[in-house]
C-alpha cells in the first residue's frame, strides 16, 4: 500500500506534474539543466521534485560525466502502466514544451554542451 501512497503523493503536484509531462513527451532522457531551463525553476526546486518522483518510482537517473540525466521508469505493473497513460491525457503546458524544444536544439551530436541559460544558479 505505501508504494501506491508514494505514487499519488507524487502525483498531488503541479510541478511534479510538469516534469514528469515533459519526461512523457520528449521519449527521452533530460539533464536537470534542460528541465530547469523548460520549466523556468531553480536547481534547487527541480531536484527536490525529482526527488519525490524517484521515491514513488516514476522517475530513473544515470550519469554521464557531469551531467545526470532524468527519464520515465518503464511500467512494471498495470497499475504503472495506467497512471502513465493517465498522465499523457492530460493537457499539457505548450509553454514548457516550446521552452523544451528551443532547449533542445542546443544539443550537439545528442550531448549536453550547454548548462543552465536561465538566470538561475549553474546546474552541477
Amino acid at each position: 500500500m505505501e508504494k501506491f501512497t508514494d505514487v499519488f503523493r507524487a502525483l498531488s503536484d503541479k510541478t511534479r506534474l510538469r516534469i514528469l509531462q515533459i519526461l512523457i513527451s520528449v521519449k527521452k532522457e533530460l539533464c536537470i539543466c534542460e528541465i530547469m531551463d523548460s520549466l523556468q525553476l531553480a536547481q534547487y526546486n527541480v531536484s527536490k521534485h525529482i526527488r519525490e518522483l524517484k521515491i514513488a518510482g516514476l522517475v530513473k537517473e544515470h550519469k554521464e560525466g557531469r551531467f545526470v540525466f532524468y527519464s520515465i521508469v518503464e511500467p512494471k505493473n498495470t497499475f504503472h502502466k495506467n497512471i502513465l497513460q493517465t498522465l499523457k491525457v492530460i493537457p499539457k503546458n505548450n509553454e514548457d514544451i516550446k521552452r523544451l524544444k528551443k532547449r533542445l536544439v542546443l544539443r550537439i551530436n545528442g550531448k549536453i554542451v550547454v548548462s543552465c541559460i536561465t538566470n538561475r544558479r549553474k546546474c552541477r
